[in-house]
């Protein structure tokens, strides 16, 4: 039997560095928005631009890749709750977990980079899990009858990025962060509260459309 080969040290520090590049890209992009420069990044991430392309070919290709990770993220989250047995904490732990992973940081790139096959394809089994999510809430009564899949889908991007723990961090106010990151929490119970049947108010206008939330992947 031949042992499984191991990884050397510059197989390590690659991984390390292209962990490094992504993590970068998702924090340049939620404060610098489609305007994110490489050399931002690869200094965010302390490795240098030449690093940067010999991973990635081009800026689009770094964000394509970034956003292949998104939607398996998210895939994962919709998983981990439907496993839970109560719908509403399954649905719960879903927000949670995207709103905090900071899923909605790639909105400021719709339409910018190109929709890859794998994107698409990992875009439509993530939707359909949140329609699972969502109709199973609904069934038991723990999710207003009127928030639909799209409705969670923007909440979850309004709230993906956090304006003051962005600020916090470029002024390496670390001793503020664990407090940020609590009022944080808080703002996702509040809306979670939101999502939750009971005796409320009708939510205005009509439902968001899928077109809202889709087309502006479209590229021109």
């Amino acid at each position: 039997m031949t042992p499984p080969a191991r990884r050397g040290p510059r197989q390590a520090e690659v991984e390390r560095n292209d962990r490094a590049l992504l993590e970068a890209a998702r924090e340049v992009l939620a404060v610098d928005g489609a305007h994110a420069s490489v050399a931002a990044i690869a200094a965010r991430a302390g490795v240098g631009i030449g690093s940067l392309y010999r991973r990635y070919r081009t800026k689009e290709e770094l964000f394509q890749r970034l956003s292949a990770l998104s939607v398996e993220h998210w895939i994962d989250a919709a998983k981990q709750g439907l496993a839970d047995d109560d719908p509403w904490t399954g649905l719960a732990h879903f927000i949670t977990a995207c709103i905090e992973f900071g899923q909605g940081s790639l909105a400021p790139i719709a339409g910018i980079i190109e929709v890859t096959e794998e994107m698409s394809i990992k875009s439509r089994h993530g939707d359909d899990l949140l329609a699972a999510l969502t109709v199973r809430a609904r069934e038991v009564g723990a999710l207003r009858p009127d928030v639909t899949p799209i409705d969670i889908s923007l909440l979850i991007e309004q709230l993906g990025s956090s304006p003051v723990l962005e600020q916090l961090r470029k002024q390496g106010r670390n001793d503020l962060i664990p407090a940020a990151m609590e009022a944080r929490r808080r703002i996702i119970a509040i809306a979670l509260d939101g999502l939750r049947a009971g005796r409320i108010a009708s939510l205005p206008g009509h439902p968001p459309s899928e077109k809202l939330f889709t087309e502006r992947w479209a590229r021109e």
